[in-house]
């Protein structure tokens, strides 16, 4: 491949995979906000289905074969969350049910926040993450619009720094947050 980098890299499948999370969670967050007239949450269901699940979790597969377990972890247990998400969308699911879903996924993203090596910038993305996903279940539990546009924002803002993270290594724009060196500045 260009640029020595060979198939299944975790260079490459790393990048890729913060791009992909970086998008699905601005589209899923800017739904949840109401900022848009007219786009709610449930407008990002095929972005989060085939995006966020499918090519996320296959991009999990890529980095375990290249020996990154996190990224691994990361993308192949986020990519289930999307997927998991998407397919139930507008479903008939009571609000208990809904939270319940979050927070169980709150907590693999707890756990990637913990875990995340690369840094105060890797470790923003899955904490806010975290953040949205609480704020969101929440916002199910109690049946908050206002926590759920807030979580919404909170799931945006991450979506942004997931995307910025993956720009940055690709333009390879020197960004020192925490115990990075050099343009590692993926969340992963």
């Amino acid at each position: 491949m260009d640029n020595g980098v060979s198939a299944g890299s975790t260079a490459s499948t790393s990048t890729l995979g913060n791009i992909a999370l970086g998008l699905t969670l601005l589209a899923f967050g800017i739904g949840h906000t109401g900022v848009l007239a007219g786009v709610t949450a449930a407008n990002s269901v095929s972005l989060a289905m085939y995006v966020g699940g499918a090519a996320l979790f296959l991009l999990g597969l890529l980095e375990y074969r290249g020996g990154n377990g996190f990224n691994g972890t990361a993308f192949a247990g986020l990519g289930i969350f999307w997927f998991t998400w998407a397919k139930g969308a507008g479903a008939s699911v009571s609000e208990e049910a809904a939270g319940t879903f979050l927070v169980l996924f709150a907590m693999l993203a707890l756990t990637l926040t913990l875990a995340a090596a690369s840094g105060l910038f890797g470790q923003g993305v899955y904490a806010l993450l975290t953040l949205a996903l609480l704020l969101l279940a929440i916002a199910a539990f109690a049946d908050s619009a206002g926590l759920a546009k807030a979580g919404g924002w909170v799931a945006a803002v991450s979506g942004l720094l997931a995307w910025y993270g993956a720009t940055a290594a690709l333009a390879n724009w020197p960004v020192s947050l925490g115990r990075t060196s050099g343009n590692a500045v993926a969340a992963g």
